[in-house]
């Protein structure tokens, strides 16, 4: 909890009510008695970070909003990246590898349910944004919506050129924010 920067309270299970409406962290085998759909079991805490704070939106934003999961990213040498589930910002980042990247941004599509799941790469860098998705096909073993979004004006000019990558994720943000030409990808297993 202190690695994802949340705030927590250590409680014991007797002290647990039914009104409660923190969300509960428990191990399978100290399941408490409460009629409560708030609760991540410490098992759940192995995943990535970017998981595991998905997981915990999903808990609370279930049923309220749409349940998508919607990733951005900004091709070029800095890869920005940011990922919206349940239209929530739950990371955001910038990778120099695109091995690093693709292997992120699998284990995010496979660790997080959603109705739709929507890839959107920016199309500034088309010869990087062509290598994400035949990387992303190959690797992902299941459908997702992909589009290549207009990236023009999502680059914020700044005296410090690019502090940190800064520049890169707010334009991928940008980019998962804008629409784009869409199609499905099916995975090659269903395609031949």
């Amino acid at each position: 909890m202190q690695h994802l920067k949340i705030n927590y309270d250590s409680i014991l299970p007797n002290e647990i009510t039914q009104s409660d409406k923190r969300l509960i962290l428990t191990t399978t085998r100290d399941i408490p008695n409460i009629d409560t759909n708030l609760v991540l079991y410490e098992e759940e805490f192995d995943a990535d970070p970017t998981i595991i704070k998905g997981l915990i939106i999903q808990k609370f934003e279930s049923g309220m909003h749409e349940n998508s999961l919607v990733i951005g990213l900004d091709p070029g040498n800095r890869i920005g990246l940011s990922v919206f589930y349940y239209q929530k910002e739950i990371e955001s980042s910038t990778y120099t590898s695109l091995d690093e990247l693709i292997s992120h941004v699998v284990k995010i599509l496979a660790g997080l349910k959603a109705d739709r799941k929507i890839v959107k790469i920016g199309n500034g860098n088309m010869k990087v944004a062509r290598q994400i998705t035949n990387l992303l096909n190959l690797k992902f073993c299941s459908h997702f919506e992909l589009e290549f979004v207009d990236e023009r004006k999502t680059s914020l000019r700044t005296k410090k050129y690019n502090k940190r990558g800064e520049r890169d994720k707010m334009s991928a943000r940008y980019i998962s924010q804008r629409e784009g030409y869409r199609h499905l990808v099916l995975p090659l297993s269903r395609t031949g």
